[in-house]
């Protein structure tokens, strides 16, 4: 039997780059990509779509919309690595560990929408407790996360490493209009019926993201504490290869979270920390952006539908 045909759409980007990484010396699957020469041309991209099994996308949102409409071969299959259609129903969203039978969705789709880096973590954290009523679906919720510099693109990796590095600041908060493109995605997915406040932000640090997402117990339900927002997530990801969830004891004695922790992993590390006499609660995030919150989720929605072909 012939091995599934790959191509990747946009290869020489941060993300494009690292799924290539993370698939070369692959005997389960054939590689395609476009030389130089013709990563802009229209024709020739769209030839090697509808050639392929499966296309990965890694492209701006744009570029990649038309690159799905371009699809006239009826078998080939989409994982879309831009925000293009995360919020469309028509495609499946890539995040396996979301909910139950998320992975067989992912399987047998043929558009699939990769997630966005910081919602990764913000769903992951406000999904569970949502669907089991411990968050009212109108919470106020606020969501804060530092990515390192990659998650800007070439541009800011440039910025950093090129001949100008200094050039990039140790810290930067963006989005400050509060209409960065991941808000309807982290809203959409996560269950909320309120648009949440999201602040992101780099530091001078290439990869690796620590995502946080405060809560006042007094506007959970009667009784919700700590504890059993950790038993919640605890129990939605029992058994998930690539989510942990920090016990409680150990989270009682950190100090500080690291945001490279998890680089070059696919992992994402849940944990729940609080205050309870004050009354809060802090849920965090830590992953490698480039990993389970790109290239790393992409090749496991990838693995998904090749185990679903074979």
């Amino acid at each position: 039997m012939t091995h599934p045909l790959v191509f990747i759409d946009g290869d020489q980007g941060t993300t494009g780059l690292q799924i290539h990484e993370r698939l070369h010396g692959r005997t389960d699957l054939r590689l395609l990509t476009l030389p130089e020469a013709d990563r802009k041309n229209a024709e020739r991209r769209a030839e090697a779509i509808n050639a392929s099994d499966i296309a990965i996308l890694c492209l701006p949102d744009e570029p990649a919309r038309q690159a799905a409409a371009s699809v006239v071969n009826p078998k080939v299959r989409i994982i879309d690595a831009s925000s293009a259609h995360r919020t469309d129903a028509g495609w499946v969203y890539g995040f396996p560990e979301m909910s139950a039978g998320q992975s067989e969705r992912i399987a047998n789709a043929l558009r699939v929408s990769n997630p966005g880096c910081y919602p990764t973590g913000a769903i992951a954290l406000l999904r569970p407790l949502v669907q089991a009523g411990l968050v009212p679906a109108d919470y106020p919720a606020v969501v804060h996360a530092v990515s390192g510099y990659s998650g800007g693109g070439r541009a800011s990796v440039q910025a950093y490493e090129g001949p100008e590095g200094e050039r990039g600041p140790a810290f930067q908060v963006y989005g400050l209009g509060l209409a960065h493109k991941h808000t309807p995605e982290i809203e959409r997915h996560a269950g909320l019926t309120q648009r949440p406040v999201f602040v992101p932000s780099y530091g001078a640090f290439r990869q690796g993201i620590v995502l946080t997402v405060p809560l006042h117990l007094r506007l959970l339900p009667a009784g919700v504490d700590g504890a059993k927002l950790h038993d919640c997530l605890k129990r939605h990801y029992a058994g998930a290869a690539h989510v942990q969830v920090v016990p409680r004891q150990d989270a009682a004695a950190h100090t500080h979270l690291d945001p490279q922790a998890l680089n070059g992993t696919n992992d994402l590390r849940l944990a729940v920390y609080g205050n309870e006499q004050q009354g809060q609660v802090l849920l965090t995030a830590v992953f490698d952006n480039l990993g389970k919150g790109a290239s790393g989720a992409a090749v496991q929605n990838l693995d998904l539908m090749l185990a679903a072909m074979a």
